[in-house]
């Protein structure tokens, strides 16, 4: 790269940095124009052209909460998208994830006295996930706790609150948290802005296995478990050993039925099997009782249950 195009593409980046991904893309059209073979200005001036249609895209949609639904799902797009890049210039990505995400955050904060509590819960979620990404893990945190207090037991805010926590180093907090949210509700957790490395190596070993789409996130609690990682337990309380147990036994009657979705039924009921049988070692159960589970799991997965009682 020459010299010139390089303090050149150092003042485009600083504004892709800042949101301005319009202007940008207009500093960028004659640096082409002049070193049209830089590999780094073509991959940048790429980003610029997503992020340019991508605004477009989220101003053109008049409803400010199903706006706010579409801009993680731009962000997705814009992974899939720049995944497809032979090369890789992880100056412009720093700068293009900066960018978005300071640009999302203004359009979310505005919408933050939202009445309806589950749609108020779900936008400081999503600013929550935009602090994280800028980098302000306090402020994050903040955020998806305020979350967790106006609808409790959401299992995207408390999988995202795990991921604030890991991230800052305190993983036996993210542990508890992960555990918790994978319980609640796998199917409706985001992955794909999970950044932990706790949680990020249980997904890449879920997917090492084949698992792939909602299958990776019914199947990384019971490697989670199998895997030594969510090892930090709580004792459930009366209303939800009521509750687990009627679960087992609505799950247990449904996967009786030929015509049932054995491949969803099962790592569900497994981590139902999981949590039962903590709760029966915690409460010292007798033997019986955790044997009983036990040969549930065998005759479900064996060979889960030989991983699981090694």
């Amino acid at each position: 790269m020459e010299t010139q195009t390089e303090q050149k593409l150092k003042e485009v980046l600083q504004h892709i940095k800042k949101g301005e991904a319009l202007l940008a893309q207009q500093l960028i059209d004659p640096l082409l124009d002049y070193d049209i073979e830089c590999k780094e200005l073509i991959y940048t001036n790429r980003c610029c052209i997503f992020l340019v249609d991508s605004i477009k895209r989220i101003n053109a949609i008049e409803d400010k909460y199903v706006q706010s639904e579409s801009i993680l799902q731009e962000w997705k797009s814009f992974q899939a998208f720049i995944a497809r890049e032979s090369i890789e210039f992880e100056d412009a990505l720093l700068a293009v994830q900066h960018g978005f995400f300071t640009n999302a955050l203004k359009k979310l904060e505005v919408l933050l006295d939202e009445r309806d509590s589950l749609q108020r819960a779900e936008i400081y979620r999503k600013v929550g996930i935009c602090y994280k990404k800028l980098g302000n893990f306090e402020q994050a945190q903040i955020c998806l706790s305020e979350a967790n207090k106006i609808y409790p037991n959401l299992a995207p805010v408390v999988a995202e609150l795990a991921d604030c926590f890991s991230l800052c180093g305190e993983d036996k907090f993210g542990k508890v948290l992960f555990r918790e949210a994978f319980f609640l509700s796998p199917e409706s957790i985001d992955i794909d802005f999970l950044d932990s490395q706790l949680i990020k190596c249980l997904i890449d070993i879920t997917k090492q296995k084949g698992f792939t789409g909602k299958f990776i996130n019914l199947w990384v609690p019971i490697n989670g478990v199998l895997n030594g990682v969510f090892n930090i337990r709580r004792q459930l309380n009366s209303q939800e050993v009521i509750k687990l147990r009627k679960d087992i036994y609505a799950m247990e009657n449904e996967i009786k039925d030929p015509s049932c979705n054995e491949k969803v039924l099962t790592p569900l009921l497994l981590n139902k099997y999981f949590w039962l049988v903590d709760h029966y070692i915690q409460t010292r159960e007798s033997p019986s009782k955790i044997n009983d589970v036990l040969l549930k799991i065998r005759l479900l997965d064996s060979n889960v249950y030989e991983n699981y009682v090694k």
